[in-house]
């Protein structure tokens, strides 16, 4: 694949290639069609970014990914760089370092925060908007697939009013436009979704917000069942590609707001070659507060969620001696999702890894690494739905028999983190990065730690990951520092992994509430058993058994009305008091 990709970068002039995980709107699952740095590296993680020179190739990913990349990247000549730890150069500053001439990318699948620091570096840097459809023979095409409107049942809000909300901020700021080119951010807008991107229901656009108009930027076969919605709305439907004209409206009389951070270099780029550009984000908070239609849909899937995920525990607990490998029990999972009413599709790829391969953070069984399950150890299983009004994302580790010593008490510390951030109460203005050790505490007491954020931020039938509310001390390029706020909904996941032995993580989805003493706390949104057959008891607390039992109870009576009565009485004695 390298071949092919340094033959075009020759022929256009390029002596380095920048390949970021990206499309033309930052998304974090790009569609097949721009999975580019999947198709020439080999690594099939969700997150990387990869330099290419005419005798040198460099990947960069982050912890979740190491064990993966190293396996996935053997053989292929690229380097591996892992992301933050000691003496691993930034991939710019290697860049900066490595650059003989020209740096080149595809200007559209860089963000103008990236394309500006670049620049400010004082690389060459090129657009070179061609020069991969040259490399990748038989690349996808763009996804073709009808966009859809979304009822104000599900939405809460109806475009008109959001549209007067973002104008609200456009008035704050003193802009004449905003530019939206997050599709997570459109679909939110528009009240519309898609199926351009696995996992994710969106459609390919851009939006733009004016002070008396808006548009929306699709192409016309996909738009065609939305445009009596969109118009009934005040927005007019122009072709999808048509934005790069269509800002050249702008001038230096005029300011536009965008968020830099999601807005393409190329966009970028073209607006301050004539206007005037203000780096604001008018619908990630808006996005990220639910309403209460919005919280009513995610409660009732997540009911719905847990019974899927507690019949495949069932399941796998029952059938563990039947040799079944990771990768059919990963389907198993999305079957039983699936057969759930409102269920359009899984919002991320399910993690299935038994024993050493639930210590790779990010794992992906495939037809090269699929194992048996033996009846006996830990199966980690990190799976979600995405419904008609909610998106869901939970982990359990299960135990399939016998599990060592030393397992049940990294399972035990686990839990025990999971369940006091979950108790968590905190003043408001709290933001995640204040709490994060709360669930990391039981493991720093005793020299342990897992290299990931302990939650991320979860859309409404929109992205499994979206911001500004995540858990993680460490400041990153991550949007998830920002202020905790009733009717968000964050992930609560934190893990042990040990190379080579055994992983655990369980994770929650919880809902941030008002408390009555004015402090803030949270409310879980998942119902499923924690498998208590993993619990070391001795290493657990008496608050955590307290926690726990509580949780258990209240799994017991959300679930059991929704269940037969053979599996009512299997959830009784998982659920039991301990």
């Amino acid at each position: 694949m390298l071949k092919s990709l340094r033959a075009a970068m020759a022929a256009a002039g390029a002596d380095m290639f920048l390949i970021p995980t990206a499309d033309p709107h930052g998304s974090e699952y790009p569609g097949e069609h721009y999975k580019v740095r999947r198709h020439f590296s080999g690594f099939t993680g969700s997150a990387g970014t990869m330099a290419v020179t005419a005798d040198e190739a460099g990947l960069w990913t982050d912890g979740r990914y190491f064990l993966q990349a190293e396996r996935e990247l053997e053989g292929s000549g690229i380097t591996l760089f892992k992301m933050g730890q000691s003496g691993v150069p930034d991939i710019y500053d290697w860049a900066e370092a490595n650059l003989k001439g020209t740096l080149g990318a595809d200007f559209r699948t860089l963000t103008a925060a990236e394309g500006k620091d670049l620049a400010n570096r004082g690389v060459k840097l090129v657009d070179f908007p061609g020069l991969i459809d040259e490399a990748w023979e038989n690349r996808p095409p763009l996804s073709p697939e009808p966009a859809y409107s979304l009822g104000c049942e599900y939405t809460g809000r109806s475009t008109a009013d959001k549209l007067t909300a973002v104008r609200k901020q456009m008035a704050e700021q003193g802009a004449d436009a905003y530019i939206i080119s997050a599709l997570e951010d459109g679909a939110w807008l528009f009240n519309i979704r898609g199926a351009d991107v696995k996992y994710l229901p969106v459609a390919l656009c851009y939006g733009i917000v004016e002070k008396e108009r808006a548009y929306l930027f699709m192409d016309e076969k996909k738009a065609a069942p939305i445009m009596e919605d969109m118009a009934a709305a005040g927005v007019e439907v122009l072709p999808y590609n048509g934005i790069y004209s269509f800002i050249s409206r702008y001038g230096a009389e005029h300011k536009v707001m965008a968020p830099l951070g999601k807005l393409n270099y190329r966009l970028y780029l073209d607006l301050c070659d004539r206007s005037n550009v203000i780096d604001y984000d008018a619908i990630s908070l808006m996005k990220a507060v639910k309403n209460d239609a919005e919280l009513k849909y995610s409660r009732l899937n997540h009911l719905k969620d847990g019974v899927a995920v507690s019949r495949f525990i069932r399941w796998i607990k029952q059938n563990a001696h039947k040799g079944i490998t990771e990768m059919q029990a990963g389907e198993k999972m999305g079957q039983l999702r699936r057969e759930q009413e409102g269920c359009i599709d899984e919002s991320f790829s399910t993690i299935c890894g038994y024993g050493p391969h639930a210590a790779i953070v990010h794992y992906s069984a495939n037809a090269d690494t699929d194992i048996p399950i033996e009846p006996h150890g830990l199966l980690l299983v990190d799976s979600g739905g995405q419904y008609y009004g909610g998106t869901t994302d939970i982990t359990r580790t299960i135990s399939m028999g016998p599990v060592p010593y030393e397992q049940k008490v990294g399972y035990t510390l686990v839990l025990e983190g999971m369940l006091a951030l979950m108790d968590a109460k905190f003043p408001k203005g709290c933001a995640g990065y204040h709490l994060d050790a709360i669930a990391r505490m039981p493991l720093w007491q005793r020299g342990m730690d897992y290299n990931h954020g302990t939650g991320h931020g979860v859309g409404c039938m929109l992205s499994v990951h979206e911001g500004p509310n995540g858990f993680r001390w460490q400041k990153t390029s991550r949007s998830d520092r920002g202020e905790l706020m009733p009717g968000m909904i964050t992930s609560d996941e934190p893990g042990v992994y040990v190379e080579n032995q055994y992983g655990v993580r369980i994770e929650n989805l919880v809902e941030c509430v008002e408390e009555e003493n004015g402090f803030l706390g949270f409310r879980s949104l998942t119902f499923a058993p924690i498998d208590l057959d993993a619990v070391d008891i001795d290493t657990l607390t008496e608050q955590g058994r307290e926690r726990l039992n509580r949780y258990h109870k209240e799994v017991y009576e959300k679930l059991s009305p929704l269940m037969t009565e053979d599996e009512r009485e299997w959830l009784k004695q998982e659920t039991r008091e301990i």
